[in-house]
């Protein structure tokens, strides 16, 4: 019983830490003045000014139209699967309800898992579709709240920001950078992360078995730090590829709680 105490004590203590440091850092991200280079490239791909300012009218169509993009991406690429590079185990593509389900579940953040990743996805459909979808989902969620917090600190709503700026900078200052440092201490700790669908071994007993592979440490970090619920396999977190030690699973906590922790600071600064 102490030694559980004491576990939980340390994860609360680290997760406090790491909740001021972070909330202090979406602070800067949202009133931060210069823009950087990529987040600069991103707004001339997209043809929009970062420079305009938005009510929220104007700020939630921004949202909810991109999100509505973003979503068709992903059903297409659900759709085509079949079709698809880096589908070595020929899975099909999903039928038109179940594909809308799984984007509409993945873009909302809500994510609603109607299938079995490993027997169903490609490594092409996880990434581009789903593990596109978690990112997206999860940035702009964050996004709207920097927007909503602005609002709140502001005599009028009508002016909230830029959603593209908000939704560029968390994109490109918070999930990719702590996503890829995650990504490695996860393969660091035995999480595959290769493009081989599979790897067929032989058991004592002479059978083949086939040992489902994929984009797994990649897929597993904005998973947890995005609080997406949807797992590269069906079993989640309780499959070994997707948590194999206890440092994973204690990894898999705090960054399931470290952003929206961390947004209880930003709003307070």
């Amino acid at each position: 019983m102490q030694l559980i105490t004491l576990e939980f004590a340390l994860v609360l203590a680290v997760m406090t830490g790491l909740a001021l440091l972070m909330g202090r850092w979406l602070a800067r991200c949202f009133e931060a003045e210069a823009h950087w280079a990529v987040e600069r490239l991103s707004y001339r791909a997209l043809g929009v000014d970062p420079a305009e300012r938005m009510g929220w009218a104007r700020y939630g169509l921004a949202l909810l139209l991109s999100n509505a993009a973003m979503m068709l991406l992903a059903y297409l690429l659900l759709r085509l699967q079949g079709w698809l590079p880096l589908n070595d185990l020929g899975n099909a593509a999903q039928s038109p309800d179940l594909a809308f389900n799984t984007a509409a579940s993945f873009i909302t953040n809500t994510n609603w898992q109607a299938y079995a990743g490993e027997s169903s996805l490609s490594n092409a459909t996880q990434m581009g579709a789903i593990t596109f979808l978690m990112f997206c989902g999860a940035t702009a969620g964050v996004a709207a709240a920097g927007g909503f917090i602005r609002a709140l600190s502001r005599a009028s709503s009508q002016d909230m920001g830029n959603y593209w700026v908000d939704f560029m900078r968390v994109l490109w200052r918070v999930m990719l950078p702590l996503c890829f440092a995650m990504a490695l201490v996860y393969v660091w700790q035995g999480m595959p992360q290769t493009l081989s669908s599979e790897v067929v071994a032989t058991t004592l007993e002479g059978a083949r078995q086939q040992i489902i592979l994929g984009p797994v440490a990649s897929f597993e970090t904005i998973k947890h730090i995005g609080t997406n619920g949807g797992g590269f396999f069906s079993m989640n977190a309780a499959h070994p590829f997707e948590n194999p030690t206890p440092l994973t699973n204690t990894l898999h906590i705090l960054s399931m709680l470290l952003i929206p922790s961390a947004l209880t600071v930003t709003f307070g600064l």
